[in-house]
């Protein structure tokens, strides 16, 4: 390393170094440039892109060469000699052309790097057959290992110059070029420290001979000027490129805009080399999919077995074009009609270059011509089957054609419609058929004129002999017109079918709601002009309900149908019934005397009550009727009928023993007990914000130890002018008219926190309303409040009836469910007074059951009630849930408790509710009497 850097350093001329340096990086630049173009073009331009790489390639590098050679100094006087300096510029253009050609040829990474390695073997080929041709007076030798380092050199940076240059790396042009320059200057300078001249004046140079003054700066300008042009064959081929490039782009660009043709391009043998957007919308196939494929996939199976494509093909080339329009298929197996053309394309020298392609789906235009060849074709057949009877007449009133519906539809002789016939004798020959008076024909003939001459014509029904006629007559710009004639006789039974079901029942039959409304408004109205009274009855089917869920509901349809067709058949005058809905009739009586309806109520109550066979089954289904009198119980329609309900709401309500207690007159007192529970219903709305309610508590304790184990929380109302109202008259209030969840939540809160300031333990007991259980917030609202009281949520217990959760049981132990999710516990309350008590345990793991206090109250001398005790103390116990007794009243009623093995109890022998006092310790609760 030494003796090259001290060759560089005192036997070089640095002027010339650097031109050397000037031409080997444009060398290079050039050499790297033409490589790439060369592995991009196309296999017939390969071939001139490596000759011309090689050629500029091997003659920058020789260029170099002999420059960097001019600027080394030997001591002595030099030449170099011409046959050798030719044979090296020969060797470095061949060797290095050859490496170019591998590298671009072959698209794997090895031969890539062979043929870089073979440039560089070139470079070395070149410079020791240029020092050949140097003259000088002196003997030269070698150093071996530097001439193998050179070599070496030069191989190695030429194989990463080519592997980079021909792969797709970012910069791989210049970092080509760049390792390229290493490996010339490195193999140059290494080869030239390899040089030990031993001087000889006695030997003399050959007569054939270059000084390096003249060969310096020429070889610089004509390398140069190589280079130069190379460099500018280069770009004017890359704009050329460019610009073609960008016409195909363009080209291709607008190729895709077409979007009502598929046009693509076949290869010499039928395969698709490309495709536009037009085409992948009309066959179904991207673009991936299908180049490289045949075009017979677009072909039906059996147009394929015929050799219909090849034909095709065929065809194209004999004649300059295939043309068609036939069946095509596409990729998901639909078919659809192409109007295709197929142009071949030629190169100059007459070679077959491929098949352009044009495809366009024609499939809705041969709907469409054939629908207008058959709109044109049967014109006449559908004249002759219009279901109207069509007339064309001209400005003189004769007729033109005439469709022969119109001789069925008049019933006419054909020749009293032929062409020519005028409209006017039409008209009478019509009517004279029907024997119509002169008068009566002049009058219709001046009612179709008046419509014929007014502007856009007109319409007129005409009704004769059962049959009804829609006429209408359209005048047209030459003064005739045209006349339809359309039998509506069908339609107008529709519509009066159509009327007769809005107003009547579907099922039964009978008027509905609407109907009788309208009928008791006229009942009404006539009562009032001829002093007569009027009944209207409402009522209700007792049984439907059970019927409908034992039977099923086609069972329930025929008990409707069977009492619907009984309640028609026993209305005579003045007595008028409908169905107002589900199991809901009405009746209207118009009388004078009170037997008459009395005597009607008795009809209905036998239709009623009658049995009815099902299917051998015979059922009662009984009806409850309530009855308000005009005018003394109302003067308005709604009015009555709101008092025939109330008379009902009693009906159904009231105990009977027997049957005619079904039936309930109309008293003030049912309105007056109305009008009190919607007051009442009103002040409950406000009784929170008024501070009317109160929470009571009643102790709950242990039957053997006396301890206390909860408190039951009690709601209370003082109403400021009722004064106390018993929970058992305003809790089903608030349920109905939806205060109960307000109220409800309330009760919960104040409870809660009432139970989180108390010094002890003790659980509190709440209440749950069936709305309450019904409304969808309930868990988030019980969550909340547990997290705004503070209050642990196993020191709250909610307790439900059975019938709580009766009407929607698996909605309501979900929700029963996600509330003891949250730690609170759950009781059943009044247990043993339901329907399915034991199949409701089943269903929902309960924290306590509660024994309804009518139990208890009867267990002192009733052994059935004491057994039933007994009995729900063992299930108890047997699975597991502590039992309390409400109603202990007396001591023998708890010792009964304490004997039978019970767990808690509460009622007033332990203390009866009271209110707790702000700071006052719960226990006293338990002390109050």
């Amino acid at each position: 390393m030494f003796r090259v850097l001290t060759c560089l350093r005192d036997q070089h001329n640095w002027a010339l170094v650097l031109l050397a340096a000037v031409v080997c990086v444009s060398a290079s630049l050039t050499a790297m440039t033409l490589v790439r173009r060369a592995k991009k073009s196309a296999s017939g331009e390969r071939m001139r892109w490596v000759l011309t790489a090689g050629a500029a390639t091997g003659f920058g590098i020789w260029a170099t060469h002999f420059i960097a050679m001019m600027a080394y100094d030997p001591g002595v006087v030099a030449g170099y000699d011409l046959v050798n300096t030719l044979v090296s510029l020969v060797v470095a253009v061949t060797i290095t052309a050859a490496g170019i050609g591998l590298a671009a040829m072959e698209s794997k990474l090895v031969w890539r790097s062979v043929g870089g390695a073979l440039v560089g073997l070139g470079v070395a080929g070149m410079h020791y057959t240029g020092m050949l041709a140097l003259e000088v007076p002196a003997h030269i030798h070698w150093a071996k290992d530097l001439v193998a380092v050179s070599i070496l050199l030069g191989m190695a940076f030429g194989a990463a110059s080519l592997s980079v240059a021909t792969s797709e790396a970012k910069h791989g042009l210049w970092a080509g070029a760049g390792l390229l320059v290493l490996g010339i200057v490195g193999h140059h300078f290494t080869g030239m420290g390899a040089i030990n001249m031993i001087a000889d004046p006695t030997r003399q140079l050959s007569g054939l001979t270059l000084s390096p003054d003249s060969m310096s700066l020429t070889i610089a300008a004509v390398a140069l000027a190589v280079l130069g042009l190379c460099a500018a064959t280069i770009l004017h081929r890359q704009k050329l490129e460019d610009l073609a490039e960008a016409n195909e782009r363009h080209f291709g660009a607008l190729v895709d805009a077409i979007q009502d043709y598929a046009i693509y391009m076949l290869d010499p043998n039928g395969r698709v080399s490309n495709w536009n957007t037009a085409a992948q919308r009309f066959k179904g196939y991207s673009a991936e999919e299908i180049v490289g494929q045949g075009f017979e996939v677009f072909y039906p199976e059996a147009q394929r077995r015929a050799g219909k494509p090849q034909r095709a093909l065929q065809t194209a080339v004999e004649q300059g074009r295939f043309e068609e329009e036939a069946l095509r298929v596409r990729k998901d197996g639909s078919h659809f009609y192409a109007h295709v053309v197929l142009t071949p394309m030629f190169e100059p020298n007459g070679r077959l270059l491929g098949f352009a392609k044009i495809t366009r789906d024609v499939t809705q235009t041969k709907a469409d011509r054939e629908r207008l060849r058959q709109t044109t074709h049967n014109f006449d057949t559908a004249l002759r089957h219009m279901s109207q009877g069509l007339c064309l007449y001209d400005a003189e009133e004769r007729l033109i054609l005439a469709n022969p519906r119109v001789m069925e539809i008049f019933n006419s002789d054909p020749e009293k419609v032929v062409p020519g016939v005028l409209f006017r004798d039409q008209v009478i020959r019509i009517m004279q058929a029907r024997g119509a008076s002169p008068e009566m024909i002049e009058e219709r003939y001046r009612a179709h004129r008046a419509l014929i001459d007014q502007p856009g014509g007109g319409s007129m029904i005409i009704e004769a002999g059962g049959v009804v006629l829609s006429v209408s007559h359209r005048p047209m710009p030459d003064g005739g017109w045209v006349s339809t004639y359309d039998d509506i006789t069908e339609r107008r039974r529709d519509e009066a079918r159509i009327a007769h079901m809005a107003r009547h029942d579907g099922l039964t039959g009978l008027p509905n709601r609407e109907h009788f409304n309208a009928h008791l408004d006229q009942d009404l109205e006539r009562a009032a002009r001829q002093g007569q009274k009027v009944a209207a009855i409402a009522i209700d089917l007792n049984r439907f309900k059970e019927i409908n869920d034992l039977r099923g509901h086609a069972a329930g349809d025929q008990v409707l149908k069977t009492i619907a067709d009984r309640l028609s058949g026993i209305c005579g005058e003045a007595e008028f019934t409908a169905r107002l809905g589900g199991d809901e009739f009405a009746c209207v009586k118009r009388f004078t005397e009170t037997r008459d309806l009395t005597d009607f109520i008795a009809r209905l109550q036998t239709a009623l009550n009658a049995s009815i066979d099902l299917d051998g089954f015979e059922v009662a289904p009984g009806g409850s009727v309530g009855v308000a009198i005009y005018p003394e119980d109302a003067a308005q329609r709604e009015s009555l009928m709101n008092n025939a309900d109330l008379a009902l709401y009693r009906a159904k309500s009231s105990p009977k023993s027997s049957q005619s207690e079904n039936v309930c007159f109309y008293e003030a007192r049912m309105d007056e007990a109305a009008r009190d529970r919607r007051a009442l219903a009103k002040d409950l709305w406000q009784a929170i914000a008024r501070d009317e309610f109160t929470v009571h508590y009643q102790v709950q304790k242990a039957v053997d130890t006396q301890e206390i184990t909860g408190y039951e929380a009690l709601l209370r109302w003082k109403h400021p002018e009722r004064g106390h109202v018993s929970p058992v008259d305003f809790i089903p209030v608030a349920e109905e008219c939806g205060a109960i969840l307000d109220i409800g939540e309330w009760v919960l809160r104040t409870a809660c926190a009432e139970a989180a300031r108390w010094n002890n333990q003790a659980k509190i007991a709440v209440n749950l309303s069936p709305v309450q259980l019904g409304h969808v917030d309930l868990v988030h609202m019980v969550h909340s409040i547990l997290i705004e009281t503070g209050l642990s949520p196993r020191r709250l217990e909610l307790e439900i009836t059975e019938s709580t959760i009766i009407g929607d049981k698996a909605r309501a132990l979900h929700i029963l469910r996600q509330i003891k999710a949250l730690g609170v516990t759950i009781a059943i309350d009044d247990f043993g007074t339901g329907y399915s008590s034991l199949d409701t345990l089943n269903s929902f793991p309960f924290d306590k059951i509660k024994i309804d206090r009518s139990f208890l109250m009867e267990a002192e001398h009733s052994p059935q009630a004491r057994a039933i005790i007994r009995a729900i103390l063992a299930l108890g116990k047997s699975l597991q849930v502590p039992v309390l007794a409400e109603g202990v009243e007396t001591l023998t009623q708890l010792e009964l408790l304490r004997s039978e093995g019970c767990d808690e109890a509460q009622g007033y022998y332990f203390g009866r509710p009271a209110a707790l006092v702000p700071d006052e310790a719960p226990d006293k609760i338990a002390r109050s009497a």
